[in-house]
């Protein structure tokens, strides 16, 4: 099925984002982003990058059996949305951050949730052929 494999590249693909900054996140810390900091934030920037770095994994785990996995993608797709919101409320009280955060922001509010939005209208397809199989 062609469109289970491109939705498999996908998130194949895009979790490459969250692994790799939360990886960079935990190795470099706040550096990472060109900030220096005391023992608290960066300690506090860390673990947010192992949470990162965890929800990178968990949509990877979906890839496999990627339309069978429809609440683990909703819950993933939950949690990156919500911190989304977070980052845009920054932006509307702190002002536009860098490009990179302004691509973040993007993918967290946008692709992961038509992502998802693909996901579950390819598990309702598979569902409805094996019923009419």
């Amino acid at each position: 099925m062609r469109e289970r494999l491109l939705l498999q590249l996908f998130v194949a693909f895009g979790g490459i984002v969250p692994v790799a900054a939360g990886a960079a996140g935990i190795f470099l810390g706040p550096a990472f982003v060109g900030a220096s900091v005391a023992a608290v934030p960066d300690s506090h920037f860390r673990y947010l990058s192992g949470l990162l770095l965890a929800i990178g994994f968990g949509f990877w785990s979906t890839v496999p059996r990627i339309e069978e996995n429809g609440q683990r993608f909703r819950l993933l797709t939950f949690i990156v949305f919500i911190g989304g919101l977070g980052r845009l409320l920054a932006l509307a009280t702190i002002g536009i951050p860098n490009i990179a955060m302004v691509g973040a922001l993007v993918m967290e509010l946008g692709v992961t949730p038509l992502l998802c939005l693909w996901q579950w209208k390819l598990s309702r397809n598979v569902r409805d052929h094996i019923r009419e199989i």
